[in-house]
């Protein structure tokens, strides 16, 4: 199927602004990004009451499932809520057809009530967890995640980790660059490492280690064509390895290692989708001295090999 473009985003009663407000920073119009259409819709159109009291005024009912290439359900302001059964019906259909659907927070659990998650793993705010999995036991429910992608079905975590899930989608299907050029639009970060684990507690504290930490990682970044091993970066954090390891885990919400390979590939994407640079050029400046490694790190993480993901996304890049 060709990479998603109309977009049906569901309000439910008591919609949360907050969710309105990520889906259309990340789904608006913006022909030389991505030519998304973005309908918003209800069981009705007409006033909706969000979770402020705001009276906001939809054009859509659930007929915009129907030619819709992605489907997000919105989170509202309460998880117990009864399901529209008119919602669950429309889900189901727009998910046989072939349409993605994807819900974060609370949104997950409409997707849940669908039978859209049985036997799949999935996530949502952490304080919903417990409730997710003791009403939906078939589901397998992750609450250290920001999202799950399970191809045709994505859950997100809570509040702010929608921006983590749509920009996943977006990177996933139209690629890197249209998914950090957003990001840029909107200032935050196109990827986020870790998990929301590293969210329920102040993740660095404000010393002069999580200021040394913070020089690290940005020197990191720029330096991906460098062997990086932990003790370098220890060393140049003024710490020791076991303290360095436990304070970036305590950051990012993963280890160096991981974090690392994370920054190699989404700069592999960028110089892939963006250059003419040899895969064996691309390969040096992320860091790998052998092509073969790098082609074996690529399709282990993003499926494809490098040259398919090359013809994939760079032609649409460059015309944008």
């Amino acid at each position: 199927m060709p990479p998603f473009q109309r977009i049906a985003a569901y309000a439910p009663p008591g919609a949360v602004l907050f969710g309105l407000g990520i889906t259309s920073s990340v789904f608006q119009s913006r022909p030389a990004i991505a030519d998304f259409s973005l309908a918003l819709c209800s069981d009705r159109a007409g006033p909706l009451r969000t979770d402020t009291g705001t009276i906001m005024q939809v054009e859509h009912d659930l007929a915009a499932f129907d030619s819709a290439d992605l489907v997000l359900v919105l989170p509202g302001e309460n998880c117990r809520t009864d399901p529209s059964a008119a919602a669950i019906t429309a889900l189901r259909a727009a998910h046989e057809r072939g349409a993605i659907v994807a819900a974060h927070c609370v949104g997950v659990f409409l997707l849940a009530h669908a039978g859209l998650l049985d036997g799949l793993a999935a996530t949502t705010h952490w304080q919903h967890a417990g409730e997710l999995a003791a009403d939906h036991p078939r589901v397998k429910i992750s609450p250290e995640a920001l999202y799950i992608d399970n191809g045709s079905v994505v859950t997100g975590a809570g509040a702010a980790a929608g921006v983590d899930m749509y920009l996943h989608l977006v990177r996933r299907e139209h690629g890197a660059a249209v998914a950090n050029s957003i990001a840029r639009i909107m200032v935050v970060p196109p990827h986020r490492d870790g998990g929301q684990q590293q969210f329920v507690t102040q993740p660095v504290p404000a010393t002069p280690d999580g200021d040394r930490l913070t020089g690290v990682i940005s020197w990191a970044r720029a330096n991906l064509h460098k062997d990086l091993p932990v003790d370098t970066l220890a060393a140049r954090a003024l710490m020791s390895r076991r303290s360095f390891v436990r304070h970036f885990k305590a950051a990012t919400g993963t280890t160096p290692h991981a974090w690392l390979l994370t920054q190699r590939m989404n700069r592999a994407e960028e110089l892939l989708e963006a250059t003419d640079l040899p895969i064996e050029r691309i390969a040096e400046q992320v860091g790998y001295r052998n092509p073969a490694v790098f082609r074996d790190q690529f399709v282990l993480r993003r499926g494809v090999p490098p040259r398919d993901y090359r013809r994939t996304f760079s032609r649409s890049i460059r015309a944008a």
